[in-house]
């Protein structure tokens, strides 16, 4: 099979656009739709990345310092520590070989001394604890390198996933927050691989040789993610577009309520933006130290 804009063979067969493509147009393609978010955004000043080290926070890294470092912008990777022994100190390692070819700022940040908490001795929903602590130390250390813009490496396969989650959950407030814009105490957050899908994410690590890790937390599988993320895939075999149809559904639902405003106000524990009286973060962990779950107990 010949790519559809050259001669040359083709490598990959996207089914939702129809279209064959070599290798130089399938990477030219995935670099096309992070520039156009990109340039939505109009990144000022530093720029922190959220970097854990797998695929999709490495192609964001590698690609956002291909595309931004050569124009004055100061780039700092971001990369936390959730406490997960035999795990993240493998990714690290991984990590730092990127870090290193791309002479990039880098700063390790863990839930340990941020919240005296590690996850591996968490026995209630770990991964929700990780994923609601993670956001808030993101933010924290954004803020604390004087980032104005934070980009994850959120794909278009986890985004459609999130909308679908909260609508499933009927969480339209949340739905709306998902992208909150600018908000005080909240560094603007960004998503350079919003359109681009997982697997053309993992592809084009693989063409490009960025090292990445391919170890899966161990506390990632069985959450209600998971499942949502197979009735995702089934539709998007049976119905190709489907995720592209609910992201771009969900920044219609944005522009027609203008961005529906919400308001904040200061944690009464750690002072970090929260909706409530408490954050989520502190919340959260309150409820884990009072069911008694072996975590370290010393304050935030």
């Amino acid at each position: 099979m010949r790519c559809d804009k050259c001669s040359a063979p083709a490598i990959v067969f996207q089914k939702y656009s129809g279209l064959h493509l070599c290798q130089k147009h399938f990477l030219l393609d995935v670099e096309k739709k992070i520039k156009r978010e990109v340039r939505k955004a109009k990144v000022e000043g530093t720029l922190a990345v959220a970097f854990s080290g797998g695929k999709d926070s490495a192609v964001a890294l590698y690609v956002l310092n291909e595309l931004l470092a050569k124009s004055g912008t100061n780039i700092v990777a971001i990369t936390v520590d959730e406490g997960i022994a035999g795990y993240r100190d493998n990714v690290l390692e991984t990590a730092a070989l990127l870090i290193t070819q791309l002479r990039i700022e880098w700063k390790i940040v863990s839930f340990e001394q941020q919240f005296g908490v590690r996850i591996d001795q968490v026995r209630d929903r770990p991964c929700t604890l990780c994923g609601i602590l993670r956001r808030s130390l993101l933010n924290r250390a954004a803020k604390s390198v004087g980032a104005s813009t934070l980009a994850t490496g959120h794909n278009l396969d986890d985004e459609a996933q999130t909308i679908l989650m909260n609508y499933l959950r009927g969480d339209i407030g949340r739905l709306l927050r998902l992208d909150h814009g600018e908000k005080a105490g909240l560094v603007r957050r960004i998503k350079p691989l919003k359109y681009v899908p997982e697997k053309e994410v993992a592809l084009y690590a693989l063409l490009k040789g960025i090292p990445i890790d391919l170890e899966e937390c161990r506390f990632s599988f069985g959450v209600f993610r998971a499942e949502v993320r197979e009735l995702l895939n089934d539709l998007e075999s049976n119905h190709p577009g489907t995720k592209y149809s609910l992201a771009r559904g969900h920044e219609k639902i944005l522009q027609l309520t203008q961005r529906t405003p919400f308001e904040l106000r200061e944690c009464v524990e750690c002072g970090e933006p929260s909706v409530k009286q408490l954050c989520q973060s502190c919340d959260t962990l309150a409820k884990v130290r009072l069911h008694g779950s072996d975590v370290n107990e010393s304050e935030p």
